[in-house]
């Protein structure tokens, strides 16, 4: 399930020496991206698909997602998941921009 809010979003550029997201305020955006778990400043998500078709099919609207948002997640790509992985290297950790690609990448298969 996605956040509607967050896809009302759009990215935003991110100043040096903005700190990453923690405490409360990463744990009320965690709570509304079903399915992605933080580890280590990571926000990451397992897709799953039927076969490899839609799987790159998938991968390549994550593409078009990341560079309308000019924000790109890093992805390992198999026969049938991919894993997509989010945060911001500016503040070395998560920023909203990583939760408002999980609800675009989230809204691309009706999560």
């Amino acid at each position: 399930m996605c956040d509607n809010a967050m896809l009302m979003k759009t990215c935003q550029p991110i100043e040096p020496g903005t700190p990453p997201i923690t405490g409360h305020e990463l744990e009320h955006l965690i709570s509304h991206t079903a399915g992605w778990e933080v580890e280590d400043g990571v926000l990451t998500k397992i897709f799953q698909f039927e076969d490899h078709y839609q799987t790159l099919a998938f991968v390549n609207a994550v593409a078009w997602v990341s560079h309308r948002e000019d924000h790109h997640p890093e992805m390992l790509v198999g026969y049938n998941t991919c894993l997509v992985s989010y945060s911001t290297h500016t503040v070395g950790g998560l920023s909203e921009n990583d939760f408002i690609c999980a609800a675009n990448v989230d809204h691309l298969v009706g999560d």
